[in-house]
């Protein structure tokens, strides 16, 4: 099997180098806050790029990537892979993609749905942009990370739906908050309002993985406040998507979460706005 190197040691990052060296496949591994006693540590992300078949950056936002790519593109080429796995919008993937290929290299779009504790039990899911065939070339590596990698299109088009995703998983938190506000205004207690929860329609995955979170007013963080803030912003700006009221309605709430403070926390923190 290639080896691969991880440029972004962040929530996700970090739990997936771990499970590429525990696999003996890590070639490196950086982060710009150094961590010199993670496996494979290197001080530059060129390093890291020279050393491996497979780069993987998982970092903050779009300026971040273009950052790390400014610093690694010398060393890429024919033969090198780069899997883009942080949340970007279109415009910067494809502007990514350009730089990539230019030095003969390939690229893949790789975001992923999935927070900290779906990454440590290997269960992300990653939604893939880019050559078919690349995606199955790549198969052995994300295989060890999740439990399903769907084809959404081209590069451009698996950037947008990441972001289309995560707006429907913001929403559906704040419309949580809400009804779990009303109802403790009410006199129902948490336990009656889950459990009848639990029978509705409208109960999903998001509601048992934040469930525990909002009972216990435990925003440790699962996914920021601050970078689902960022992927808003993100969605906001592509082409059409300006005047969408509910995407205009959770970044503001975000907003409002950033601005007391809230920004490192779990983004159910909106929770503490109601």
């Amino acid at each position: 099997m290639k080896t691969i190197g991880v440029l972004g040691l962040g929530l996700i990052g970090g739990v997936w180098a771990r499970h590429y060296h525990t696999a003996g496949i890590l070639a490196g591994a950086w982060n710009r806050s150094p961590q010199p006693d993670f496996p494979q540590w290197c001080d530059d992300p060129a390093k890291v790029a020279a050393a491996a078949d497979v780069v993987q950056i998982v970092v903050a936002d779009p300026p971040a990537v273009r950052g790390i790519l400014e610093k690694i593109l010398p060393k890429l080429g024919p033969g090198k892979v780069v899997m883009q796995s942080s949340t970007i919008d279109p415009k910067s993937s494809e502007e990514f993609r350009a730089l990539v290929t230019a030095r003969g290299a390939r690229y893949l779009e790789t975001p992923f749905t999935g927070s900290k504790p779906a990454a440590e039990q290997r269960k992300n899911v990653f939604y893939l942009g880019g050559d078919p065939a690349l995606m199955a070339e790549m198969e052995p590596f994300l295989a060890l990370l999740s439990e399903a990698r769907v084809p959404i299109g081209d590069n451009k088009q698996a950037a947008t739906f990441k972001l289309a995703m995560n707006l429907t998983i913001v929403s559906q938190l704040q419309a949580m908050a809400e009804a779990l506000t009303m109802a403790r205004r009410a006199g129902v207690t948490d336990d009656v309002f889950f459990a009848g929860f639990a029978r509705n329609i409208a109960y999903s995955g998001l509601v048992k993985l934040k469930e525990p979170k909002l009972r216990a007013g435990d925003y440790a963080t699962q996914f920021s406040v601050k970078h689902m803030l960022k992927d808003m912003r993100l969605a906001s700006g592509i082409n059409g998507c300006e005047k969408f009221p509910v995407l205009d309605a959770v970044r503001s709430q975000l907003t409002a979460a950033a601005q007391a403070g809230w920004s490192d926390e779990d983004y159910s923190a909106i929770m503490k706005l109601l």
